[in-house]
């Protein structure tokens, strides 16, 4: 299936995101070869081929809910590069914002 530089751009946009010419080529290129890969995968005959709705068995996913012991905080916190009163210390993420008050 043909991909056009248009194409590219309009997806990065509807994604927020920004490429440079050699990314929109290099992309237009990885999209053709996804889209023929998948082209070729339709002409494969699943007339016999019962649908898989699960890797593995549903019965392994839905196991038992029960309390187990865990690793002791001291040895767990010996991971941290900078462990903070018994707690692993992390950057902030989230800043207040400075929002005006309506009136």
């Amino acid at each position: 299936m043909r991909v056009t530089k248009e194409d590219v751009e309009k997806m990065a946009s509807l994604a927020r995101l920004h490429f440079s010419e050699e990314e929109k080529a290099r992309t237009r290129r990885h999209l053709e070869q996804i889209l023929t890969y998948v082209e070729k995968l339709k002409e494969l005959n699943t007339k016999d081929v019962e649908p898989t709705y699960f890797i593995q068995n549903p019965g392994e996913v839905m196991r038992e809910d029960r309390v187990e012991p865990s690793l002791p905080r001291k040895e767990v916190l010996r991971n941290a590069p900078t462990p903070a009163r018994g707690f692993f210390r992390v950057p902030k993420v989230i800043s207040q914002s400075r929002r005006k008050k309506v009136e």
